[in-house]
């Protein structure tokens, strides 16, 4: 039943829960201190950034960039859904009473979309430029190469965010979620909140999907140059691993975050029968479990920056120090030269 006896906007579904049950589950002491250790997180990742794009080759400067976008995104995330989410734990108010016009529950829909594909995406095009940058050396003008890498970066944002945008033009829907404090893609049975939801599921499955291949290729040219080359040339040896180590704990760290709710998007909206009433009502355990994975993907935004900070070359050397004994650097594109001869 709706207050005053008013007809609810078009992000309102009925929900079953207490102010008491929502002051045990939304504490506002764990949201604003979750997103302040994240914003410092990623301020600190920014601040290590910006010192080591300084004299740094042109394939890293490239990679750096992507880094640059990838915390960014993470850190404007944080922000701006810890503004809402933070407000709304700390004085509970009722999203119905503030927000009747659902202009505010849209937006927040549009920023959670958008803040969650936007790593995932990233992540395939960072796999993407190492996988071309390994095995396709000759390929890529250097000079042009940072300035690429920004453009791609403007294409992922641009593209999460039209995709982000379709509830708005009729595709899906935007609903406040349990236990009401936030807003996100509705797992309903109608053919458009079918439509997104795959749509946002697929695409997230296929970047993580496309980060897994392209990083397992670079990794196995990689460890076939390092063993099989001999001759001391260009491009060394440490900055290679420290980008697709870095890489790869990115991948990782996105596959155990997002995927559980990727997965669990697709289940839902497929299930038969469909898990939301005509009435739009969710089981509570459906709810719940939906809010567990929705925290755990977020941690991706807090994990992303401590990925670089930890796999940098300086902490490398200090796990492996082997790698900073041996004085030789190594390229590959002299054996790709020499692929070529022969052929």
């Amino acid at each position: 039943m709706w207050p005053n006896g008013t007809s609810p906007g078009p992000c309102f579904r009925p929900t079953n829960i207490t102010l008491e049950e929502r002051r045990l589950i939304a504490s506002p002491w764990f949201a604003a201190s979750f997103c302040l250790v994240g914003l410092a997180s990623n301020l600190l990742a920014l601040s290590v950034l910006a010192g080591a794009r300084q004299g740094s080759s042109h394939a890293r400067s490239s990679f750096l960039t992507f880094l640059c976008g990838l915390v960014l995104t993470d850190f404007m995330g944080l922000l701006v859904t810890g503004v809402i989410v933070v407000s709304q734990h700390a004085i509970l108010f009722d999203w119905h009473a503030v927000d009747p016009s659902c202009r505010l529950c849209q937006f927040m829909g549009v920023i959670m979309v958008f803040f969650g594909l936007c790593p995932l995406l990233l992540g395939a095009a960072m796999a993407s430029e190492r996988y071309l940058g390994i095995t396709r050396p000759f390929s890529r003008p250097t000079v042009a190469s940072q300035r690429r890498a920004w453009a791609t970066v403007g294409l992922v944002w641009a593209s999460a965010l039209a995709l982000g945008l379709l509830p708005l033009l009729g595709v899906g829907r935007y609903t406040v979620q349990y236990p009401g404090s936030w807003c996100f893609l509705t797992l309903g049975a109608q053919p458009g909140d079918v439509a997104f939801g795959l749509l946002f599921t697929l695409l997230g499955s296929f970047s993580v999907g496309l980060s897994f291949l392209l990083n397992t290729i670079s990794v196995a040219t990689l460890c076939h140059v390092y063993h099989g080359q001999e001759a001391a040339q260009q491009r060394p040896r440490d900055c290679e691993v420290e980008m697709m180590a870095q890489l790869m704990g990115i991948m990782v760290v996105a596959s155990f975050c997002w995927m559980p709710l990727l997965v669990f998007i697709a289940q839902t909206v497929l299930r038969s029968p469909p898990a939301m009433s005509p009435t739009g009502q969710l089981s509570r355990a459906t709810e719940q479990q939906l809010l567990i994975y929705l925290r755990v993907a977020t941690w991706n935004q807090i994990l992303d920056p401590w990925v670089y900070i930890l796999f940098r070359r300086a902490v490398i050397r200090r796990l492996h120090p082997r790698l900073s004994a041996r004085p030789r650097s190594l390229s590959l594109q002299p054996q790709l030269t020499q692929r070529r001869t022969v052929q």
